[in-house]
């Protein structure tokens, strides 16, 4: 079992920047595939970000150049850092993993996520 804890949602204005963080615990598994999701309230949940243990990394079109997604092994924390934030990137923000995984370019990670955290709200204002 992995238990997923984000934190680092805030409120802040359109063109800010914020870094969620995402602390894992539990088993640890020598291949991985982590990723950031989210949704917006009357959305469907979105595939934002992921990185695989051997550091494939997968973007949305929406976020490719100002989000960037990094993972420090050492301390089993994902991290996500957004840049020149816009309000359509309010949403609750939630990791994930997906054991044994692996990043897919232009799709994300390629198995279904096993394990889930209760997510972090961001709100954008203009």
């Amino acid at each position: 079992q992995v238990q997923l804890v984000e934190s680092g949602g805030d409120s802040v204005r359109a063109g800010g920047s914020l870094r969620l963080s995402c602390v894992a615990s539990g088993s640890t598994y020598s291949q991985w595939c982590m990723a950031w999701f989210r949704q917006a309230p009357g959305k469907e949940r979105e595939g934002v970000a992921a990185i695989d243990s051997n550091g494939g990394t997968n973007y949305a079109d929406s976020v490719k150049w100002r989000f960037i997604v990094s993972r420090d092994n050492a301390e089993n924390t994902l991290f996500l850092q957004m840049n020149s934030l816009k309000p359509e990137d309010t949403a609750m923000y939630y990791c994930a993993e997906a054991v044994l995984g692996a990043v897919v370019v232009g799709h994300g990670c390629n198995y279904d996520m096993d394990y889930w955290g209760k997510g972090t709200l961001v709100t954008i204002s203009s």
